[in-house]
This record gives C-alpha cells, sequence and structure tokens, in this order.
C-alpha cells in the first residue's frame, strides 16, 4: 500500500524567504510555496527568484509544491519554467484548473512530475472528473474562495455537493482523497476543528493551512481516533481470520455484519496511524 496523503500542508508566500526557511522545517506533512494570491504583483519576479534558489537543493523527503500563477496571466508561464528546473520531487500545484488538454499540455512541460490542480471555478467542478485522469496529475483539490464568488455561495452548506463531487470525481480517477481548501480565519482554531470534521465525514483526508498555528488542529482532525484504530484492527484480523478459514462474512462484537470488501477500508486506517505513529 503507499503512504497516504498528507494531512497537513502549509502554505507560505515566496516573496518572504525567512517564512519559506521556517515552513520547511515546519511539522507541516507538506509545503506549498506561493507565487500567486500571496505574492504581490509588483514583487512576483523576486519571489520566483527566491524559490529558484530555496528549493534547488531541497531534499527528497521534504513534500514540496510550487503554487504558480495561472495560465494566461502574465506570470504562468515564467513560473512552470521555474519549477520545471527544480528537483523532480517538487511538485507544481495549478490553481483554476479547467482545461484537460491545457492540463495534459502542462505535464509535457515540467519534466513528468507531479501536477496538484485546484479547482476554483463551476466549469472546474463540470470536469472534475476529466481534470483528475489527466495524466501526471497527482491530487485534485477545491479552490473555494473564487468558488464561492462565482456561485453566490456565503456558507458551507452550499459547498457540500461541490466537495462531495470533488472527492468522487478524484477517488475515481485513482487519486487520492482530496485535501480541503484552507480555513481562513487563523484565529477560530474551534471552527476549523468542526469545518475539518464536516470535511473528513466527506471523505477530505487533509487540509492546507495558511499559519503554523492551524497545524495541530488539522492533524487531529483527521488522525483516526484510538477507538477507530482499535476497531480497524479488530476488523482486519477477523476478516482475515474468516478468509483463512474460508468463511465469506461476519460479526464483530458489537453485531455489526462484515464481509471481506470492509477490510481495506480498516487497512488504510492502519496504514494512516502508523504512517503518523499512532501504532
Amino acid at each position: 500500500m503507499s503512504l497516504p496523503p498528507p494531512l497537513t500542508l502549509l502554505y507560505v508566500p515566496g516573496d518572504r524567504p525567512d517564512r519559506v526557511a521556517k515552513a520547511l522545517a515546519s511539522a507541516a506533512d507538506a509545503v506549498i510555496v506561493d507565487l500567486e494570491d500571496a505574492v504581490a504583483p509588483g514583487v512576483k519576479d523576486a519571489a520566483r527568484g527566491h524559490v529558484a534558489e530555496l528549493l534547488a537543493d531541497v531534499p527528497p523527503e521534504r513534500a514540496v509544491q510550487v503554487r504558480v500563477n495561472a495560465a494566461g496571466t502574465p506570470w504562468h508561464d515564467d513560473d512552470v519554467a521555474t519549477v520545471a528546473a527544480l528537483p523532480a520531487h517538487v511538485g507544481l500545484r495549478l490553481p483554476k484548473a479547467e482545461d484537460p488538454a491545457a492540463v495534459a499540455a502542462l505535464a509535457g512541460r515540467v519534466g513528468g512530475r507531479e501536477l496538484h490542480l485546484l479547482v476554483e471555478s463551476a466549469l472546474g467542478v463540470e470536469r472534475a472528473f476529466d481534470l483528475a485522469s489527466v495524466a501526471g496529475v497527482a491530487s485534485l483539490g477545491l479552490g473555494e474562495a473564487d468558488l464561492r464568488s462565482e456561485l453566490r455561495v456565503d456558507d458551507d452548506a452550499g459547498l457540500t455537493w461541490v466537495r462531495s463531487r470533488v472527492v468522487v470525481a478524484a477517488r475515481a480517477a485513482g487519486l487520492p482523497s482530496p485535501v480541503m481548501s484552507a480555513y481562513p480565519h487563523v484565529t477560530d482554531l474551534a471552527g476549523l476543528a468542526e469545518s475539518c470534521r464536516a470535511g473528513r465525514r466527506l471523505g477530505f483526508s487533509g487540509r492546507t493551512a495558511v499559519h503554523p498555528a492551524q497545524l495541530d488542529t488539522i492533524r487531529a482532525a483527521f488522525l483516526p481516533s484510538t477507538q477507530e484504530v482499535g476497531r480497524a484492527r479488530e476488523v482486519v484480523e477477523r476478516v482475515e481470520g474468516a478468509v483463512a478459514a474460508g468463511t465469506g462474512a461476519l460479526v464483530l462484537a458489537d453485531g455489526t455484519f462484515l464481509d471481506v470488501a470492509m477490510v481495506e477500508r480498516a487497512r488504510a486506517t492502519l496504514a494512516l496511524a502508523t504512517h503518523h505513529g499512532q501504532t
């Protein structure tokens, strides 16, 4: 089984070398160095230079992505060229993904490195599966600020269907479960925790963060509880025992009916817990 997707992904502005260095040394599972929204137009060239220097020797064990400016902007092509010259494990995060053919062309320009797509429009949502199915795409996610504006949605309830659509599209295309869009209220950790729990129930596997103070709350919300780990272990042990004995189904101690098909979910829970030191 492959490694679980990251639980925490920390955005950091590319025009702040000091913050990039701190982010790379942080406890975030992955770092996203931003050349788009967090960088003002007048300093985008300087930010690109910082990224080229700071990430030139980033070690393979440090998961890193660079969010470039969207296709059609004056900075996109230079951003892509900069990422293409970085170590091969550095991923490219593409905002405002809408066109599968354009994504396929982009994949050919960046040396086979992983592409991480952000869907931020109604058209992108409608094309979510086609985008996720492009060779080279490693993950699919939502950029909810722009999407809220286009859909004229003010609260999370209006995005429930959209979030589920992206989860289903990613899984149908064979990609990992997506991570949630960043929670913008940095000091509201209780609200962040509740939002993360709601996202987890929809099938999301983690979340991007805009501040290091959010990382622990996100991690706690998406890690399985002690009870969930124990139940997953029981499921795996009982189902594997039933298979060895030639039995197709069985019942847990609490009366839950199980069959062989349910064991993969339990194995994924145990893999996640093991990866993050819970077992």
